[in-house]
């Protein structure tokens, strides 16, 4: 089922997501979610975003000042990252990883044809965010607290989450968003497969 939006749990179905270019032309996303202060997600002036890129062809990334980031493959050969201080990193099969400044120059080079990439991106003088890869199985719990917000996103098979009054059901690539008010609040997961897991904390504990 899909819950409310202010319900503490919310399936982000992806069929949902939105398909928008890179700001500089080189790619294609589809954006899972954004956050401000409210939620509400105007333009670039957001806390957080979480999008799967879609790189289809070598070429720059876009410049994002002030913000970390945080790339995982999700399918295809792997990407290599090319920095402009003569850096190279890889995101290689099967979910490689590169975490790094938004300002950096950087070039991706395709390892071996197209690829799409679980992208994590957060205002570092706002939000502190962690990102985990997990295999599920059987059952997990975790505790959101206040000021925070986690996110699951299904790599392969599915999950099932509870909040103890509501259950939702993620396929694979759909996404899971828990939040809480003001006391923590407590999710179980179970289910088969492999999920990430996102955790994005406001620096003044605020959201």
């Amino acid at each position: 089922m899909t819950s409310h939006p202010q319900s503490p749990l919310r399936l982000l179905p992806a069929h949902e997501y939105r398909r928008e270019r890179w700001r500089n032309g080189f790619g294609w996303t589809r954006e899972i979610l954004r956050s401000t202060d409210c939620d509400a997600g105007r333009g670039d002036d957001w806390d957080w975003r979480l999008s799967i890129a879609e790189i289809e062809c070598d070429g720059p990334f876009s410049s994002f000042p002030g913000i970390d980031r945080e790339l995982v493959l999700l399918h295809g050969n792997g990407v290599r990252l090319r920095f402009d201080d003569g850096e190279v990193r890889e995101a290689a099969p099967p979910h490689g990883r590169v975490r790094f400044a938004g300002e950096r120059t950087v070039s991706g080079e395709l390892i071996d044809g197209p690829t799409h990439d679980f992208n994590l991106m957060w205002r570092r003088d706002r939000i502190d965010a962690d990102l985990w890869h997990r295999p599920l199985v059987g059952s997990m719990v975790l505790f959101v607290e206040p000021g925070e917000r986690w996110v699951v996103h299904v790599l392969s098979g599915h999950a099932h989450c509870s909040d103890g009054a509501m259950r939702c059901t993620a396929a694979m690539s759909d996404s899971l968003l828990l939040s809480t008010s003001d006391a923590r609040h407590r999710f179980a997961i179970d289910g088969g497969g492999e999920v990430l897991i996102i955790r994005m904390r406001r620096r003044d504990r605020e959201v």
